[in-house]
């Protein structure tokens, strides 16, 4: 089974920025794209059933006719995603990327790329979804559960593409974001991007050792690399690392007991991709 990059796409603005975002990852790591796009049979705001509030004559007929409805909303839901495919398709073909494929599916999104994780080699998804407010500073839900249950990359992009010109990994020395720094080292994804690496902690002789192998392992790459060791609170560190430096696209990892690596477990990373302005890949 061939690995490759999906994109969860619905209605949202954010759809613009996954199509290229996901072109662009297609194309630098020469994987299939496919587009996902899933009709949710459980909307999370259900209307009110009024069917127990009309008299008894009545009630068979409404009933019928509420069933009519829900089977015709349903067909339109299908057309609208399908017209979706389509254009977020072209719009892959115009970025250079040879057949997309498209894959409509019933159920909710975390289910279904449980079902389909074997496939995926990354997961590009939008910052919120097309039932959050447009200027809500939350995130989708969607989003925090696939991140949660899918143990798969997942690249978190915002709505308007940038091509990534300097990367930043978050590392702590752990397994995780040791992987990291290997995956960055030879993934054609970072082909000649710069990569800046920053423990957020004392300047310890443990951070240093980490730290320098992590520079070592890069530059023998090829990768123009730098990085830092800084004090402070680590979502503000990092944040402010990423203003200072210009960096397009933050890698860190999504779960563990450190405290960078703990980030997803509670509010703090929660306001680090709340307040993330570029993509945000995660590894797990």
């Amino acid at each position: 089974m061939t690995e490759q990059v999906m994109a969860a796409i619905d209605g949202s603005r954010f759809s613009e920025g996954v199509c290229d975002y996901a072109a662009w990852a297609s194309r630098a790591l020469e994987a299939p794209l496919t587009f996902l796009h899933v009709n949710d049979n459980h909307p999370q705001t259900a209307e009110a059933d009024l069917s127990g509030n009309i008299g008894l004559g009545a009630r068979e007929h409404l009933l019928e006719e509420l069933s009519q409805l829900e089977e015709k909303r349903a067909r339109v839901a299908q057309e609208q995603g399908r017209l979706m495919l389509k254009a977020a398709r072209e719009r892959a073909v115009e970025k250079g990327v040879a057949e997309p494929a498209g894959r409509q599916r019933n159920g909710t999104l975390v289910e279904t790329l449980e079902e389909l994780a074997d496939e995926i080699r990354l997961l590009v998804v939008g910052k919120r979804g097309e039932t959050a407010h447009q200027d809500s500073g939350h995130l989708g839900s969607n989003l925090e559960r696939v991140v949660r249950s899918l143990h798969r990359p997942i690249l978190m992009v915002p709505h308007t593409y940038q091509c990534p010109e300097k990367v930043m990994l978050a590392f702590d020395g752990s397994k995780t974001t040791r992987k990291g720094v290997e995956m960055l080292a030879k993934s054609p994804l970072f082909a000649g991007i710069p990569v800046h690496v920053v423990i957020v902690g004392a300047e310890t002789g443990d951070n240093r050792s980490q730290l320098d192998w992590a520079l070592k392992t890069l530059r023998e790459a090829g990768h123009a690399a730098e990085g830092a060791i800084r004090a402070g609170e680590v979502e503000a560190t990092l944040r402010g690392y990423l203003e200072e430096h210009g960096i397009d696209l933050l890698v860190m990892g999504a779960y563990g007991h450190s405290r960078i690596r703990h980030l997803l477990v509670g509010s703090t990373t929660t306001a680090m991709l709340r307040k993330a302005r570029g993509p945000v890949l995660l590894l797990r």
